[in-house]
């Protein structure tokens, strides 16, 4: 029986990357961590993607979280913004599965859902019930990135056992099978 499980939440982004990571003891919740990574100083989108891995890597080495849950992009209008949201998001999932953690994906709205109980809530209303939920005196970051990095890594805690609405994979093997299409 596990006695501790540390769950690493991550909201892929190229010009914020925001990265929560919480411990469950028992059924108790307590924040452990809250990154952001601040991308927009660096030159080009490839760079930002190996910073994205790089930071992914040592947020997974420092903490040795049980599993990582991500942010699924959304669709917006900008097809440009979609792909680099995607890439940001696969590298991170690729730094994952590097380090053999289970990775799951949810929806902006099934996080948002998980946390307030509305789906179209807002990213204030979301680091609002965060602090309650987990007894922060402050919220511990201005960055509303990092605290859906942190609602990630919660919606997770409060889905374990669901799988409706999110993709789930063990390792690179288990990606494959999941999304054939992926594999050319």
């Amino acid at each position: 029986m596990i006695s501790e499980k540390i769950i690493l939440g991550i909201d892929p982004g190229t010009t914020i990357m925001g990265f929560g990571i919480i411990s469950i003891k028992k059924s108790k919740m307590e924040m452990i961590s809250i990154h952001e990574l601040i991308l927009k100083k660096y030159p080009n989108h490839e760079t930002k993607l190996k910073y994205i891995f790089d930071k992914t890597l040592a947020l997974i080495d420092e903490f040795h979280p049980d599993e990582v849950a991500l942010e699924a992009p959304f669709y917006g209008k900008n097809v440009q913004s979609m792909l680099k949201l995607g890439r940001a998001q696969g590298v991170a999932m690729a730094a994952s599965l590097y380090r053999n953690i289970p990775i799951t994906e949810y929806s902006p709205k099934k996080i948002k859902m998980a946390i307030t109980g509305n789906g179209n809530a807002s990213k204030e209303q979301v680091a609002g019930m965060l602090q309650n939920l987990l007894n922060l005196k402050d919220f511990p970051t201005k960055y509303l990135d990092a605290s859906d990095g942190l609602a990630v890594a919660v919606c997770h805690h409060f889905n374990s056992g669901s799988t409706a609405e999110t993709k789930s994979y063990s390792g690179w093997e288990s990606f494959l099978k999941q999304n054939p299409d992926r594999l050319k």
